[in-house]
């Protein structure tokens, strides 16, 4: 059974909230091959959000990111 749980011990997790505090901007790879670049606004448990820098947001599930890559 998969657990909803937000576990802030994960690297994972906590190399995001770094991303998300720094504003730094990340290259998103999906499982797609689409690519999306922008600021990570926020997480939680299932996905993140990411903020392109004309403003608009997109709201990714976590099983659909292959990597997040920052500059």
């Amino acid at each position: 059974m998969a657990s909803n749980a937000f576990d802030v011990g994960l690297p994972s997790i906590r190399q995001v909230q770094n991303l998300i505090r720094d504003k730094k901007t990340v290259e998103v790879k999906l499982m797609t091959g689409d690519t999306l670049a922008g600021l990570v606004s926020w997480q939680d448990a299932n996905a993140i959000c990411v903020e392109s820098s004309e403003g608009g947001n997109t709201i990714l599930m976590r099983g659909a990111i292959a990597y997040v890559k920052s500059s």
